[in-house]
C-alpha cells in the first residue's frame, strides 16, 4: 500500500518528539540529521552502511590528479546571473540571493567556488530525469556559479523556483529551494546544502527538511527577506549565510559523523 502524507507526518512527529525528549534529558543537540532518517525513504535505501575506504594507498592527494580544477579564469560575468544566460528572459519572479561564506569563527572564506542549481518557476529542472508535467523554460537552465569576494560574499540573480512533486509518498511536494555547492581547497572537500524561502506552507510536510530535527539548525536553512537587497522594479532580495563548521554550521546534505 502506498505511503500517504499522514503516514509520513506520523513518522516525522514521532522522531521529532523522541529528539526533543532526548535533548530535554541532556542529550547533545544534533545539527545534522541521521543518514537513515526513515521518513526520507530514498535516503534509507542509499546511505553508506560500511566504513569509508582509503583510496590509492591512503593518499587523498592522488584523487586530485583526476579531479576537475577551477580558478578565476573559469568564471564568466554571466555565470552568477541566471536571467541573462539565454536569448530571452526567463519566466517567473526575479530574485537576488546574497550572503557570506563563513568559517566557524565568523571569518569570511575568500575565493571559494559556490555553485547553485534549481528548478524553474514552474518547479521543473532542466534535467532528463525530471519528467513531471510542468513546462520547461527555454530561457532558464537553472545553474550558476561564482567565487566569493574578499569579504566572503556571494551574489546571484535568478528566478524564484516553484515547488515540485517527488515520489517519496503519495502527494509529496518539496518546498521551493535552491541547491548550493561549496568547494574548499580541494575537489574532495565539496559540501552541498539547500536554501529555503521564508514562510513556505510546505515546510511541515517535507521529510528532507524535517530530517534536521533541531529547530535552530533547521531555521538556519531558511533565507531572510532583505528589502535593502531588493532592487526597484527588478527583483526581491534574500539574504542567506553559509557557515562551514561549528555550533552555527549550516546543514550539509551528506551529514556529519
Amino acid at each position: 500500500m502506498a505511503l500517504t502524507q499522514s503516514d509520513i507526518d506520523t513518522e516525522v512527529s514521532d522522531l521529532q518528539d523522541a529528539y526533543d525528549k532526548a535533548v530535554a534529558e541532556g542529550a547533545p543537540v544534533q545539527n545534522h540529521p541521521p543518514r537513515d532518517y526513515a521518513p526520507y525513504r530514498s535516503s534509507v535505501l542509499r546511505y553508506p552502511k560500511q566504513p569509508l575506504v582509503a583510496v590509492s594507498g591512503g593518499d587523498p592527494e592522488t584523487v586530485e590528479l583526476s579531479g576537475p580544477v577551477f580558478g578565476v579564469t573559469d568564471i564568466t560575468e554571466i555565470d552568477s546571473d541566471l536571467t541573462i544566460q539565454h536569448q530571452g528572459e526567463p519566466l517567473g519572479e526575479r530574485i537576488t540571493v546574497s550572503g557570506r561564506l563563513l568559517d566557524r569563527s565568523g571569518r569570511p572564506v575568500r575565493g571559494q567556488l559556490i555553485e547553485l542549481w534549481q528548478a524553474n518557476a514552474s518547479g521543473r529542472y532542466a534535467h532528463l530525469r525530471d519528467q513531471h508535467p510542468a513546462p520547461l523554460d527555454p530561457n532558464f537552465t537553472g545553474v550558476g556559479r561564482l567565487l566569493t569576494d574578499d569579504q566572503g560574499r556571494y551574489r546571484f540573480t535568478t528566478i524564484k523556483p516553484g515547488a515540485y512533486p517527488w515520489r517519496n509518498h503519495t502527494n509529496a511536494w518539496r518546498p521551493a529551494h535552491i541547491h548550493f555547492s561549496v568547494f574548499g581547497t580541494a575537489f574532495t572537500q565539496r559540501l552541498v546544502t539547500q536554501m529555503y524561502f521564508p514562510n513556505d506552507p510546505l515546510f511541515r510536510y517535507d521529510p528532507i527538511l524535517r530530517s534536521v530535527t533541531d529547530e535552530a539548525a533547521r531555521n538556519r536553512l531558511v533565507a531572510e527577506y532583505n528589502h535593502d537587497l531588493s532592487q526597484p522594479e527588478f527583483s526581491l532580495g534574500y539574504e542567506w549565510d553559509i557557515v562551514l563548521d561549528g555550533p552555527s554550521a549550516t546543514w550539509i546534505e551528506e551529514g556529519r559523523d
